[in-house]
């Protein structure tokens, strides 16, 4: 019986005396581990992205010397542009590549939302990737998840312009694909705020080949353009823009998808242009680039004095005709390029400012 009872109490010290012996080498470690992978995740999956745009800056608009002290300035207006989102659909969006990219474009347009305070956000195109084949649930689906990522304060406007992947090319393009898509997006060609003019163009539709969808597109330029020009000499004819009133007497900004007629990228540089390899490859007509006689007809009716556009993944600044710049946006998605990007520009007064590729561009009219 003693031993018995001896053995138990000896028993019974050992387990107290384990219930008090300090964490071992591995439960530190593995706190250690844990404590380091959630610090990485945190950084590279939030934090990075405040690091990288916080050094963003609006582009400087000075003010011609001879008008100071005749008032206070006009009100600036803060512009932000986008290109080719292309959000995955059901077919070809494996489920990890859509989660994985669509967190990169979310938190980069949050953060970029919060720190920079654009008045207006502009996507030029294809902003779905399966919008041109998709059944009507595929894309109830994929508009459901772009009003989540991209959403912003009811004071911040979002304009979206329609690419091929949107609406599909010409052949593909039809009036339900393009009603469809209107619905969901403000269809209003011409926006203007803040004494500025911005002209959104369908360049899908700039075929020129008389199809009813083209020309009711050419109709509605046509319109466009008669509007500009009236508020142009409504300084000189009073009274002859009806009854709705002029527009701002400025040359508007020109918005589409596919960029106005070039050769090719061989002229284009910069960090966010297409690779060396690529930039002579010659682009083709109404596939890779409006066709020469689309591109005379929109900056001869619109005459505008900024043009943007998408498309080609990549950026470049080219000029036409007499001196009107071209900025091609590079794509947001991790997916077309390793270093996705966006355009800023501020505008005061006459005065244009963008800012690209650690480069500003004053622009008047």
């Amino acid at each position: 019986m003693d031993l018995t009872l001896g053995s138990s109490r000896h028993t019974m010290a050992v387990i107290r005396l384990g219930s008090g012996r300090p964490p071992t080498r591995r439960a530190f470690l593995l706190l250690k581990l844990t404590a380091v992978t959630l610090s990485v995740l945190l950084f590279c999956e939030f934090l990075i992205y405040y690091g990288v745009i916080v050094r963003c800056h609006w582009p400087e608009v000075e003010t011609p010397a001879d008008g100071r002290g005749r008032g206070p300035p006009e009100p600036a207006l803060r512009a932000m542009f986008l290109a080719d989102t292309h959000l995955l659909g059901a077919v070809r969006g494996h489920w990890l590549d859509k989660l994985r990219r669509e967190w990169q474009m979310e938190r980069a347009f949050q953060t970029a939302l919060w720190l920079l305070q654009p008045e207006v956000v502009f996507i030029l195109g294809d902003v779905f990737d399966e919008g041109k084949w998709s059944s009507s649930q595929a894309w109830a689906d994929d508009v459901g998840r772009f009003q989540t990522m991209f959403r912003h304060p009811a004071h911040v406007q979002l304009r979206v312009v329609a690419g091929n992947h949107d609406v599909g090319f010409h052949y593909q393009m039809n009036t339900y694909k393009i009603k469809r898509f209107e619905k969901v997006f403000n269809p209003e060609r011409l926006f203007s705020w803040k004494g500025i003019n911005f002209v959104l163009v369908n360049s899908v539709a700039m075929e020129g080949d008389g199809c009813d969808i083209c020309s009711g597109a050419e109709a509605e330029l046509l319109e466009i353009s008669r509007q500009l020009n009236c508020s142009r000499e409504q300084e000189h004819h009073p009274g002859r823009c009806g009854d709705g009133g002029p527009l701002p007497a400025s040359a508007p900004v020109l918005l589409q998808h596919f960029p106005l007629y070039r050769r090719s990228d061989a002229h284009c540089s910069g960090e966010d242009a297409a690779p060396p390899a690529e930039r002579g490859i010659p682009f083709q007509e109404r596939y890779d680039v409006l066709s020469q006689e689309a591109s005379r007809k929109l900056l001869w009716w619109l005459r505008p004095c900024l043009v943007l556009s998408g498309h080609t993944h990549h950026a470049c600044e080219v000029l036409h005709g007499a001196g009107v710049l071209e900025v091609s946006v590079p794509s947001f998605s991790w997916r077309n390029r390793n270093d996705p990007s966006f355009i800023m520009s501020k505008r005061q007064g006459m005065l244009t400012a963008v800012q690209h590729n650690k480069n500003t561009f004053v622009l008047w009219g």
